[in-house]
């Protein structure tokens, strides 16, 4: 089976992979920040839910529904800075999945990817991660809604966690990107094959 790729070119497609796979399963998943209200724990990812107060008719009370789900509209996302991070982070786990395809096929069909297409798509991939650590980097500006004060103690704020903790998958979003930025975009320059210029 042919190949468009170099060796570095190969580990380039397969840590591109791991780093598009981590960054996507962090965002999909809501174990961005961690809490607990009415003794139940609670966790928020950019667009989706874990456990959130429900009122039961029958004893008259709020009690927690034990539940992950999306919000039921982009409206309903609890921040405008939680809604500008779903869409950076989802813009930029795009990007990364898209290189990271492209380099895969590439270990397996010849001619796909250049010298010059490989530092394209490193570039891409270089983008994708800025995105990726923008929205990172605006998701605690909506810590202070408040459906967050109330799952953690009512003393969260900007920047400020209160009784919360920054789950997994933050964690796993951010070093997805900051090794596709660091190491991939570096690897990418490397990844193609040089074309062969025939004398005809």
């Amino acid at each position: 089976m042919a190949s468009s790729l170099t060796c570095a070119g190969t580990v380039w497609a397969l840590l591109s992979f791991a780093c598009a796979a981590a960054s996507c399963v962090g965002f999909f998943m809501p174990y961005w920040l961690l809490g607990s209200q009415l003794d139940k724990p609670v966790s928020f990812g950019t667009f989706r839910r874990c456990s959130y107060p429900v009122r039961d008719e029958v004893r008259q009370t709020t009690v927690m529904l034990e539940q992950c789900g999306r919000y039921a509209s982009f409206q309903g996302i609890p921040s405008l800075e939680w809604r500008i991070c779903t869409v950076v982070t989802g813009a930029g786990c795009g990007l990364l999945l898209l290189v990271a395809l492209t380099a895969l096929m590439a270990c397996c069909v010849s001619d796909v990817i250049s010298r010059t297409v490989g530092r394209v798509a490193g570039g891409i991939q270089f983008v994708g991660a800025l995105l990726i650590g923008s929205g990172c980097a605006l998701y605690p500006l909506g810590w202070d809604s408040e459906e967050v004060r109330q799952t953690c103690s009512n003393s969260s704020n900007q920047f400020e966690l209160g009784s919360c903790e920054i789950g997994w998958a933050y964690y796993c979003t951010g070093a997805g990107a900051l090794a596709a930025m660091l190491v991939c975009t570096w690897l990418a320059c490397f990844a193609g094959k040089k074309q062969k210029h025939y004398p005809y």
